[in-house]
């Protein structure tokens, strides 16, 4: 492994974040404090030294620094004309004129532009490093590339969830964080109730991985009430299905991400192919983990240099935090009732603060999570942690919305959960009832949104259906039983704001989460001139649903539930009439299963003129009109 005198200046970024003609906001992370900072908007008459306020600077560690620069002025940046940024520090000089491959082609700086008209737009979900699915935000910069005119440019890049798998970690991988937390010397913390007393004494050589779930993640303790429920009922509080390797600490969380988005950190840290203390098959895993992680790593320049040119929203889903988080009210006392549980999940939600959270709308964060946020990272304690972890575990503002055209609502489908009255261990609402009336009063006066929503709200239904079966045997955690039809309130009620009769007259709903890529058109039956919505399902990133297992459904989805079939008008969206799009105008499939990232076109009125995925290997997928 290299020394600390190895690590560049930047250690990863720079990313654009929430801009707009009053915002700019940028994201990077260097190995040590800077001085006075300078930024210039090339294109503007804004050049000047930046103050503290437009500053903000969180310690990771002792060799890793995270900035976010907040500018916040009115007319600062022209809308859709070319632009660029450069910063400067008073004794480094331009920060990020040395980054390889940052720029395009013939460019000096990174150019972005400015849209508050939303014509075009990416968005996507569920990227993990070590799926054996190709990046398709690789493909994504490569589109960017092969345009010179930048008014082509998508306004901006929507991730809708599991931007990390914290909860699905390959042994490699694990392997690097433990380098990467030694290199950058990121902060160690102290365990209560946990079979260990600090996180220095995690073992991450290679006999220990795939191994230490075992010893190390806290258990259910429920009563078995059926035999059908006792052969998975006592297994651990975190649920993923490859949860070997679930990370538990703050700093392994950072490291995470930090090998997400930095190409420069897997050159300082050395992975071996081979290892020891590894039986056949799990020497096998290994190495074909090794083998993706090469690959993931071969196109993060591509995907840095996607982030610093196009403005870029994030919102966390389940393995941002952990598989099934909040799914039942009966999994949040057990994990919010142990202590190591409740910080493993409060870790994660730290981290996603910092990375993700911050920059999709800094101000929110202001008053409630910033000040102690920035007490806990510059003087790290046990008791400023769980403080900090309490805090944000009741924070109500993780949504947010941009006011662009039309108008962006961005839900948080996590927190805020409608649990169940009937049954403790059935799946909770994706909103309780005061979050869907504040997404009712977002909708007002609009004649035109877009609503992105983790969770697709119209789902493929045999896959519902089956979900729901596996719930009344006792079964949601098994089969996530996560969707927006899985709880009659919640059900009942964003139905209805649906159908009401001031809601505006264009949805465009974007989702992801569930692996594979659809779109439905959806009207209210038996009314002329209700709103019309198009759900845009989109996922992953770099992940796919099981090969074999998809046609399979997507077959039997037509047959039971297409569009005539009479088992429509028995479902909790009697009302809606969905039609699914044909994928390049296939006659009976409806889902695709390919990595690959969403491109939306949006006319003036706020209706989808196209609606696309481009695939990692760059070939496309257009959802064409279903036949009338």
């Amino acid at each position: 492994m290299s020394s600390a005198s190895s690590i560049p200046l930047i250690i990863a970024g720079p990313s654009l974040r929430h801009c707009d003609q009053q915002h700019f906001t940028l994201w990077f992370v260097c190995k040590q404090p800077l001085s006075t900072l300078r930024l210039a908007l090339v294109g503007t008459e804004f050049d000047r030294e930046l103050s503290c306020d437009e500053v903000h600077c969180i310690p990771l560690g002792e060799h890793a620094f995270q900035y976010l620069i907040r500018v916040n002025q009115d007319q600062l940046l022209p809308k859709d004309v070319a632009l660029s940024y450069r910063l400067f520090d008073k004794e480094k000089g331009e920060l990020f004129h040395q980054i390889d491959e940052l720029h395009y082609p013939n460019e000096q700086a990174c150019r972005f532009i400015i849209k508050p008209k939303i014509d075009k737009l990416m968005h996507g979900s569920c990227r993990n490093a070590h799926h054996h699915s190709s990046d398709a935000l690789v493909a994504a910069d490569t589109q960017l590339m092969q345009s010179s005119d930048i008014t082509e440019r998508p306004a901006l890049l929507m991730m809708s969830g599991d931007q990390v798998y914290v909860d699905d970690i390959a042994g490699p991988m694990l392997y690097a964080i433990g380098q990467v937390i030694q290199l950058l010397g990121l902060h160690q913390e102290q365990f209560v109730d946990a079979p260990l007393a600090d996180s220095s004494q995690i073992s991450y050589q290679p006999a220990a991985m795939y191994r230490r779930h075992l010893h190390l993640l806290p258990k259910t303790q429920y009563k078995a009430k059926t035999a059908i429920k006792a052969w998975y009922i006592n297994h651990p509080i975190f649920t993923s299905s490859l949860a070997e390797n679930h990370l538990v600490s703050l700093n392994e969380v950072m490291a995470l991400y930090l090998l997400y988005w930095s190409p420069e950190l897997w050159d300082l840290i050395e992975i071996p192919k081979e290892v020891a203390g590894l039986n056949k098959a799990l020497s096998q895993r290994w190495q074909k983990e090794w083998t993706e992680l090469l690959a993931f790593k071969s196109g993060l320049k591509q995907v840095r240099r996607l982030m610093a040119h196009v403005p870029t929203y994030m919102i966390f889903d389940d393995h941002d935090i952990t598989d099934d988080w909040n799914l039942t009210a009966r999994w949040e006392q057990a994990a919010y009732g142990h202590a190591f549980s409740k910080r493993i999940i409060g870790n994660a939600l730290i981290v996603y603060t910092i990375f993700q959270g911050l920059g999709n709308a800094p101000s929110r964060f202001d008053a409630e999570i910033t000040p102690d946020l920035d007490a806990f990272l510059k003087s790290p304690t046990s008791v400023a942690q769980d403080a900090l972890i309490d805090k944000l575990l009741s924070f109500e503002h993780w949504h947010y919305s941009l006011q662009t055209s039309p108008k962006l609502l961005v839900l948080d489908t996590r927190t805020r959960r409608w649990r169940s009255e009937s049954n403790l261990a059935k799946p909770s609402g994706l909103m309780d009832w005061e979050a869907l009336m504040e997404f009712q009063a977002e909708l007002v006066n609009q004649p035109n949104v877009i609503i992105v929503s983790p969770a697709p709200i119209y789902g493929v239904k045999l896959i519902e259906t089956v979900q729901r079966m596996a719930t009344l045997c006792g079964g949601s955690l098994l089969v996530d039983a996560e969707n927006w039809m899985a709880h009659p309130g919640t059900a009942n009620t964003l139905l209805s704001i649906f159908q009401h009769r001031k809601t505006p007259e264009q949805f465009i709903i974007l989702s992801g989460d569930v692996h594979y890529s659809f779109s439905y058109d959806v009207g209210i039956r038996f009314r002329h001139g209700g709103p019309q919505i198009y759900q845009i399902t989109c996922s992953g990133f770099k992940n796919q649903f099981p090969e074999k297992l998809l046609p399979i459904f997507d077959k039997f989805n037509g047959w039971l539930y297409g569009h005539f079939s009479p088992l429509n008008f028995f479902t909790k969206r009697k009302h809606m009439s969905i039609r699914g799009r044909r994928p390049n105008g296939e006659r009976s499939k409806r889902l695709v299963n390919q990595s690959g990232i969403g491109i939306v076109e949006i006319a003036a009125d706020g209706a989808p003129t196209k609606i696309g995925v481009l695939h990692a290997d760059m070939s496309e997928t257009e959802f064409l009109p279903p036949r009338h």
